[in-house]
């Protein structure tokens, strides 16, 4: 008895020991990331605002609007003109530059807060995260209420997969009943989506679909194996993720364009909204032609060390298949060219294409990897417009509550982009801006240094390793 006592107060102690360690590496975490927090930087103050003599791409056509003048006030574009008399606003001269958009990604992981300087620094100013947890709510209440800067977060709630699903992160679901429960409660906690994985069983999707309609909360479907493809076609499903699994999935792992065809007549017919995510899995062709360069390249290291190392079993993996396989690289590739073709042939059809990179995983860092996902589209055939469409316009049409930004008009947010060139002409100048506001707060060159600067090789691995675990455990 007296062992057992002893054995007891051990573990107690060791349980209290983690709690306080944890507690003081996530508290260490916000002290390096304080520099995000509005009231640290002085510069965020204001957001009221005149930009003259700029050129604006306004995304609601094909055209560009020449020597306009801007007014920005509280977040909010009030006034486009061609002068505008000031007060006591900030003048800003854009004579020669050009004002869009900012950029919207519709499908990444966000692990920390280091990364929501990297999105502002490459021009995105909305972000909507696949894969929920807690730690995301506290993220979005705090930009929501002013306290930090970052793009505009919305969040899907925890992955919905069946019970045979491998891993720890997605929530596993044995019943229709538990579906709609958890449907209700995380629309209670303040998720702004349903996402579905790749294991979850048809009668447990209805009633998912379901509940999700009677609670008023969208789903983004990863297509699960358990249902015809055809299934995601369901209104009731806001997107389709990753084209990779139009490849697997409908087409059975090869290159079919006549299965394709179908395909495609289910998107159109449909009305349904792809996220292409292309950019994830090029980064993982990467693997296969340059191997050990993978892990070194330039963007790995702006991505957060614990997923890394996750991850380093999933390079092994590949790299034994490449190894073993002389065909493997070859095929890759080739599914690579195949999913720009599949963009091509959605894009003709008028399918409702909306940016999305995958962000967070595979060396795809946030922010720089939509300029990449952009270039792909333009690959599939779309003109800079129509490409630009996919990170602006596009994703307004799936949700009502994206209409207060997207597009550079009068009463809409100042989620904007100064340029030096025309992006209609060279989407690359949006790689390097000017500045980039977020509800009319100004990122300035200095700000986005900083940012780029915080996040790269940043050594939050414990911290991040913690929320993971608490997770797991809280899912």
């Amino acid at each position: 008895m007296q062992f057992l006592k002893k054995a007891f107060i051990t573990l107690l102690s060791l349980i209290i020991l983690l709690i306080i360690t944890s507690a003081i590496v996530l508290k260490v975490e916000g002290k390096n990331t304080a520099y995000l927090k509005i009231k640290n930087q002085p510069s965020l103050s204001s957001n009221s605002y005149i930009i003259t003599n700029v050129s604006i791409v306004p995304m609601t056509s094909d055209t560009v609007l020449m020597n306009k003048s801007v007014r920005i006030e509280n977040g909010i574009i009030k006034t486009i003109n061609d002068t505008i008399l000031t007060t006591n606003e900030t003048i800003i001269d854009g004579k020669g530059k050009y004002l869009s958009p900012g950029l919207i990604d519709m499908h990444i992981h966000l692990w920390d807060k280091y990364d929501l300087g990297l999105y502002l620094a490459n021009g995105v100013t909305t972000i909507r995260n696949l894969l929920g947890m807690p730690f995301h709510l506290n993220v979005k209440k705090e930009i929501n209420s002013d306290k930090l800067i970052g793009p505009l977060l919305y969040t899907a709630s925890p992955q919905f997969t069946g019970i045979e699903q491998k891993g720890s992160h997605r929530k596993k679901i044995a019943t229709p009943e538990k579906a709609k429960q958890l449907v209700k409660t995380y629309k209670a906690k303040g998720y702004d989506y349903i996402k579905t994985y790749n294991q979850l069983p048809k009668d447990i999707f209805d009633a998912t679909i379901e509940q999700s309609i009677i609670s008023k909360i969208p789903i983004a479907a990863h297509p699960s194996f358990k249902v015809d493809y055809d299934y995601h076609f369901n209104s009731n499903i806001s997107t389709i993720e990753h084209t990779e699994d139009i490849f697997q999935q409908p087409l059975n792992y090869k290159i079919d364009y006549e299965k394709l065809t179908t395909v495609v007549e289910g998107y159109a017919k449909s009305n349904q909204t792809l996220c292409p995510t292309l950019t994830v899995f090029y980064n993982l062709t990467e693997i296969y032609n340059n191997g050990e360069d993978f892990l070194t390249s330039e963007h790995s290291k702006y991505m957060n060390p614990f997923i890394q190392s996750i991850e380093k079993n999933d390079y092994n993996f590949h790299t034994s298949v490449k190894e073993s396989n002389s065909n493997a690289t070859k095929k890759i590739n080739d599914q690579h060219n195949f999913h720009i073709d599949i963009i091509r042939k959605l894009h003709k059809a008028g399918v409702n294409i909306v940016c999305a990179t995958d962000a967070g995983v595979f060396n795809t860092a946030a922010g720089f990897s939509i300029h990449q996902e952009l270039s792909f589209y333009v690959e599939a055939g779309m003109s800079n417009y129509e490409a630009l469409k996919t990170a602006t316009v596009n994703p307004t049409k799936v949700y009502n509550n994206y209409k207060m930004f997207g597009t550079i008009e009068e009463g809409k947010m100042a989620n904007i982009i100064l340029s030096n060139e025309n992006p209609l002409q060279d989407l690359n100048t949006l790689k390097n801006p000017e500045w980039v506001m977020i509800k009319g707060r100004m990122i300035n060159k200095s700000l986005m240094k900083e940012f780029k600067e915080n996040a790269y090789k940043r050594s939050n691995y414990l911290p991040s390793m913690i929320r993971s675990v608490k997770y797991a455990i809280w899912k």
